[in-house]
């Protein structure tokens, strides 16, 4: 028996998953996302980390934490835990942009995005909570920007929707509307690409077929 745990408290990670007809259950991980970047470039000497870098980064650390929690590896000998890590970063002009977390931050953002394309990195960590092995990818989209009016940028940042988001937006909820065209894997950038798990289940020598749910008796008639 093989299980996937979902180290995120994402409800669009989620949905993902359960529109992929994927089994998980979920068990957040605390990680204190800016001191851990701080900590790395602390590390390499000051030196910044790529966006990329940084969601990879933190998609490791994610999956890490969950692994470690208390009761993960209860269960039968035969058994095998897998724990999904994943974090997004945006990219414009080579900076970093994570969650905007409050309004007037979140305005600034969409005035420098609005008319340009970015770069959306999603780090993706796979670890086998039993042995340890771990698999990474990150998947790099790019996102093109409408031209939303000053009045549209004020009333989506208050609506608090793209507060908790990297890069202040989302592509599955109304700033959708803002959002000329994506380019790549655009589950990615709503939070997780079921491709990029397929891959990584598939170097740790697992199937995705194995997560799928069980079809209902109703589904053959």
């Amino acid at each position: 028996m093989t299980r996937l745990i979902l180290g995120s408290a994402s409800t669009s990670r989620a949905r993902i998953l359960s529109q992929a007809d994927i089994g998980f259950t979920v068990r957040v991980s605390y990680v204190d996302e800016p001191a851990a970047v701080a900590a790395a470039q602390q590390r390499d000497q000051g030196e910044e980390l790529s966006p990329a870098a940084e969601a990879q980064l933190l998609a490791d650390l994610k999956a890490a934490a969950v692994v470690e929690l208390p009761g993960l590896h209860a269960g039968s000998a035969a058994s095998t835990t897998v724990v999904l890590g994943c974090d997004s970063v945006f990219e414009l002009d080579g900076a970093s942009y994570g969650k905007p977390y409050e309004v007037d931050v979140a305005i600034q953002r969409w005035k420098l995005m609005r008319s340009r394309t970015g770069v959306l990195h999603t780090g993706h960590t796979l670890i086998d909570a039993s042995t340890g092995a771990r698999a990474q990818r990150t998947v790099s989209t790019q996102v093109s920007f409408g031209e939303p009016t000053d009045a549209e940028i004020q009333l989506y940042a208050e609506s608090g929707e793209p507060l908790h988001c990297a890069g202040a937006f989302t592509i599955d909820g109304r700033g959708s509307a803002f959002v000329e065209k994506v380019e790549g894997d655009h589950l990615s950038v709503i939070g997780v690409s079921p491709a990029a798990l397929r891959s990584m289940l598939a170097e740790l020598g697992h199937s995705i077929t194995d997560f799928w749910s069980m079809p209902s008796p109703a589904a053959h008639h």
